[in-house]
């Protein structure tokens, strides 16, 4: 047991600080890029700050969510805080939408209203944005597909890695072209790519949000690793659900052939759940002579 809490612990130490990190940078890179958006009158970049402050606002939530996670329950909130891991991890994939809506509107009314920009102020600060990004991303990549929220902080500093290359891009074919269209071009391309990577977020969100099962765990191999169990005989009335982005809960009533052995069938059947990655189990157990499986009335 020791060393699996020692890796949790440091996994709690090494996210906390590429949370703070990853604001940090963030934040510093807004205020330089809005400065050059402001000096060079660029709306590209003025537009690009902005949605870098979202981004931050997101990473600042996903950590919020983080340290709540670990607040003790309480008379009122007997689970705690877990469930807001969830909530944070669905606004930050409806955030990274509303952001790819944004560069669509702007992509468009630039491709049917093209305005003149400084193609090298553009590329390079956008160059700068791309190794701010992907060192933040580089930062959740390991644990992106262990939380939700490590995953969304993930997606979107992943997203902003594409958005600033294409500004890259943009801004040295105009300097040395001076075709100003292909900025649009690449914005609208930029935000299929973002569409694509955020759909699984959004939908892993939703699902935990309704108290589905989630991703990876199917309910019916569960109820027959259940049912495999020596002294089973059925099981019904099994719910699995999220108590957060990393944690999973079930209930369920399991009938036996035997009352006496009541206890040696719980721990058998929770070892395998917990193999199974299911950690909070709580289970009623029935005599099969009386089962309440049989009685319309039970619920």
């Amino acid at each position: 047991m020791e060393p699996h809490h020692h890796e949790h612990s440091h996994r709690l130490t090494s996210l906390n600080k590429a949370f703070i990190i990853g604001i940090a940078l963030n934040i510093t890179f807004v205020i330089v890029e809005f400065g050059v958006g402001f000096y060079y009158n660029s709306l590209g970049l003025l537009s690009d700050a902005g949605h870098n402050l979202g981004d931050v606002a997101s990473l600042v939530l996903a950590m919020l969510a983080f340290r709540l996670e670990k607040v003790h329950p309480n008379s009122r909130y007997t689970y705690g805080y877990k469930k807001s891991t969830i909530l944070v991890s669905l606004l930050n994939a409806v955030i990274l939408l509303v952001a790819v809506g944004i560069i669509i509107a702007e992509s468009i009314d630039k491709l049917f209203h093209p305005v003149s920009v400084d193609g090298s102020a553009i590329a390079w600060t956008a160059g700068v944005g791309v190794v701010i990004n992907a060192l933040t991303a580089w930062l959740f990549m390991k644990d992106k597909d262990k939380d939700l929220n490590v995953k969304g902080a993930y997606l979107h500093m992943a997203a902003d890695t594409l958005v600033s290359v294409g500004v890259v891009a943009s801004g040295i074919i105009i300097t040395y072209t001076g075709w100003s269209i292909i900025d649009p071009i690449i914005g609208l391309g930029i935000a299929v790519i973002i569409i694509v990577s955020t759909w699984g977020l959004l939908h892993d969100s939703l699902r935990l949000s309704l108290d589905g099962v989630p991703v990876g765990i199917d309910a019916q191999k569960i109820q027959q690793l259940i049912m495999e169990q020596p002294g089973v005989e059925n099981c019904h009335h099994l719910h699995i659900w999220a108590l957060s982005t990393t944690e999973t809960a079930l209930t369920a009533h399991v009938v036996i052939d035997d009352v006496e052995r009541m206890e040696e069938i719980k721990c058998s059947i929770k070892n395998k759940l917990e193999e199974a990655d299911i950690h909070h189990v709580t289970l009623e157990f029935e005599d099969k002579s009386i089962s309440c499986e049989t009685k319309n009335n039970c619920y």
